[in-house]
């Protein structure tokens, strides 16, 4: 395990998934100083810094401390703490971003002098997809196409901010790729028929947007990319891609959308397969969570931490699984008593 030797600031460690992190960061590595960045803050706990991510004037908080890393758990949609991080030349490692808020944030790095490491991660699994579809074929020129399939529980622990992302968006189309073409995409529309590992089952899945599109296609170059998801429940799955097939997400006004998306349960497990087709032979793997989403995601991100802080660390722009080795990886996800992997 690597040894933390700076102090880290999670920003938004109040949060379902930051507060996770936060745990799991002192369990890990005790000896670690991790403060916690939030709105609201107790006057008597020295570790929580008061911290507005819409303010940049309250990142004067931050002075003093030697915050040498900065993991971002909360929207950042100005890229305030990213802008402050290149400036002040400490690392930074976000997992908070769409799509459409990574591109923006990735050109907004542009032409600028990056004397830390700026990591970006997908927050839906962790940052993992990547790394496992590396894992299947190291050789990724053969690639031809990744597809992921993800299993979602409505009884699962979700954040404020997942439902608020899904209410505002569900109605516009989103990149996907297809042979090295744009094409452009709905959630919940192209249904098509996935068995799904442990004891899923065969279940209908659907168009469903995750930075990992967008990451597999333009950093490691992989010439067709497809995500497709189902919600545990059956009927969830079919009502949705009905709704999206008759336009009704169009009509319904945003306070609506949320409401639809905004079931939340006291927790289950997630699991997703990530299919890798090299041209002469199809690769699976299956991961599975028993605590969830929200742990998948903490504990994954830990692992990013942690690979950040080792001494031949580089400065520039990297996404989340480039801080890794597929097979160490590997080993460091099946540490958890709760994760399963199966090849």
């Amino acid at each position: 395990m690597a040894k933390l030797k700076n102090n880290i600031l999670v920003v938004g460690g109040k949060g379902l998934v930051g507060n996770k992190i936060v745990e799991l960061l002192k369990e890990r590595n005790p000896k670690a100083a991790v403060f916690i960045g939030s709105r609201h803050t107790n006057p008597n706990l020295s570790d929580t810094l008061q911290i507005n991510v819409d303010n940049p004037n309250s990142f004067t908080a931050i002075a003093g401390k030697n915050i040498q890393l900065i993991v971002l758990c909360a929207n950042d949609n100005s890229n305030h703490i990213l802008n402050y991080c290149i400036e002040n030349g400490i690392d930074y490692l976000d997992i908070t971003k769409p799509t459409p808020d990574l591109e923006k944030a990735l050109l907004f790095t542009e032409n600028r002098t990056i004397n830390s490491q700026i990591v970006f991660s997908s927050g839906w699994m962790g940052g993992l997809v990547s790394s496992l579809a590396l894992l299947m074929e190291p050789h990724k020129e053969k690639i031809k196409a990744v597809k992921l399939f993800v299993y979602y529980s409505v009884n699962d622990l979700a954040g404020v901010s997942s439902a608020h992302f899904m209410a505002a968006h569900v109605a516009k189309p989103f990149k996907g790729y297809l042979e090295n073409k744009l094409v452009w995409l709905k959630h919940f529309l192209n249904s098509e028929k996935h068995h799904y590992p442990f004891g899923i089952g065969q279940r209908q899945s659907y168009n469903f947007d995750t930075p990992d599109l967008f990451i597999l296609h333009k950093a490691e170059g992989i010439p067709t990319v497809q995500v497709k998801m189902t919600y545990n429940s059956e009927f969830v799955t079919w009502l949705l891609g009905a709704f999206q097939s008759i336009r009704l997400f169009d009509l319904l006004p945003l306070s609506m959308r949320r409401l639809i998306f905004s079931a939340n349960g006291n927790g289950d497990q997630t699991l997703f397969e990530v299919i890798v087709d090299n041209g002469q032979k199809t690769s699976r793997v299956a991961v599975q969570d028993t605590l969830g989403q929200a742990h998948l995601t903490a504990f994954c991100t830990v692992l990013h931490i942690e690979a950040m802080f080792k001494s031949d660390q580089k400065e520039g722009v990297f996404f989340s699984h480039q801080l890794h080795q597929p097979l160490e990886f590997l080993s460091l996800l099946r540490s958890s008593a709760n994760i399963t992997v199966e090849m």
